[in-house]
């Protein structure tokens, strides 16, 4: 009987009520969709990282990364072409990327400038590495005297596609040799670090230049729905002397680090939101409360309980937050659908050089969250407000005072 009651004392006054669950719906709205903007710049981020420079991690000799050494080359894979066959074999694997850097100059004409190489495989690459982002001509592929390179590298030798350029660097016996290279794309990431410093080359032409027969690192593209968690099982079973490094490690000053702070934004924005959420409910609540001191003394006169009357309007506030943050996930899920749903474009964010386009990402997990705190706030919003008037003894109730 009681939930019936109060079921039916929230279209008593039909404006309060629907004061109360707007302004729950607008803050729950509020709150799942600055979420899932958060959600889908940082997913958004990851997948361009991961389909331009790093793959879902790398893999090389344990304690490669975290030492300097002063012959590199001798801490590199020593049997990459069993690793690569076996990391093949495995269902999680989608694509294995070979690596190789080393620092050179690149020259055209009487300009020389100082960059960064990496030696790939063109094939597999050009396969997996879909936001490179090729600004002119072609991503590198089977093309074997082939370079691309960095859309400020391009700038600075005013060189395009079909252009030769000389690749100078020094081999591991510390003597020098060079490659005549035929430009065959400019990339542009949006990371400015990497489009002004870095080029391109395929993998066999790399260890020609280095005189090397080992391979630094290996990369590795995952199926949908894996982890780099098996990898690294896979490399602890089978390659205990190699260490499998992840993407959000790899890329942590950019990637993980901005996860944190949107992290921490978002907590700062929710507990605003819900403080006016709150705010907004006390206020209709109170008002609401106190316009019925009166029935609540006749409750109590007529031998209600403080715990049975403080049940009902709790109860009241309970149907209220649930159909204010119903109402607001639906709007949430509404807009995604409709006004959002290409994506919002966002101007470049630090050290990046492009736009992007962000999807709102709404996840099961925020929603009901939201739920559960637009819930929560009404029901904390109508104990306050009722505690003001239970304190009052039968006799005041009954006067209105």
């Amino acid at each position: 009987m009681i939930y019936l009651v109060a079921f039916r004392n929230i279209f008593r006054n039909i404006r309060r009520s629907l004061t109360i669950v707007v302004t729950i719906s607008i803050g729950i709205a509020a709150l799942f969709l600055f979420h899932g903007f958060n959600v889908g710049t940082a997913n958004q981020y990851r997948e361009d990282m991961i389909h331009s420079r790093f793959a879902h991690g790398q893999i090389n000799v344990a304690g490669y990364r975290e030492n300097i050494f002063d012959k590199p080359w001798l801490h590199w894979i020593p049997d990459s072409r069993l690793l690569t066959t076996k990391l093949r074999e495995q269902s999680f694997v989608a694509e294995v990327f070979p690596r190789v850097e080393f620092y050179g100059l690149v020259a055209s004409g009487a300009k020389t400038i100082s960059a960064k190489g990496q030696a790939v495989d063109g094939p597999a690459e050009s396969r997996f590495f879909t936001t490179l982002n090729i600004v002119q001509g072609q991503n590198l592929s089977t093309e074997s005297d082939g370079i691309i390179l960095g859309e400020g590298i391009a700038r600075a030798l005013a060189v395009k596609p079909g252009d030769l350029v000389s690749v100078l660097g020094n081999t591991i016996h510390g003597s020098i040799n060079g490659l005549d290279l035929t430009v065959v794309g400019v990339f542009h990431t949006g990371i400015k670090e990497f489009d002004d410093n870095y080029f391109r080359i395929q993998l066999e032409n790399g260890l020609k230049l280095l005189d090397a027969a080992t391979i630094e690192s290996v990369s590795v593209g995952l199926r949908p729905g894996h982890t780099f968690k098996e990898v690294q099982d896979f490399l602890a079973v089978n390659f205990s002397n190699l260490e499998g490094t992840s993407f959000e490690v790899l890329d942590k000053v950019y990637y993980q680090n901005t996860v944190d702070w949107l992290q921490a934004q978002f907590e700062f924005i929710q507990a605003i939101i819900l403080f006016i959420v709150f705010l907004g409910i006390l206020n209709t609540v109170s008002t609401t409360i106190l316009e019925r001191k009166q029935e609540i003394g006749n409750l109590r006169a007529n031998g209600e309980s403080q715990f049975q009357i403080i049940k009902l309007l709790l109860l009241e506030g309970t149907f209220l937050g649930t159909l204010g943050s119903g109402l607001g996930l639906l709007v949430a899920v509404g807009l995604t659908w409709t006004v959002f749903k290409n994506g919002i474009v966002m101007p470049p964010g630090p050290g990046q050089t492009r736009n992007f386009i962000t999807l709102i990402e709404l996840q099961s997990d925020m929603a009901l969250r939201a739920f559960v705190f637009g819930i929560a706030t009404s029901m904390i919003g109508t104990i306050i407000a009722a505690s003001r008037v239970l304190r009052l003894s039968i006799r005041e109730a009954l006067r209105g005072i």
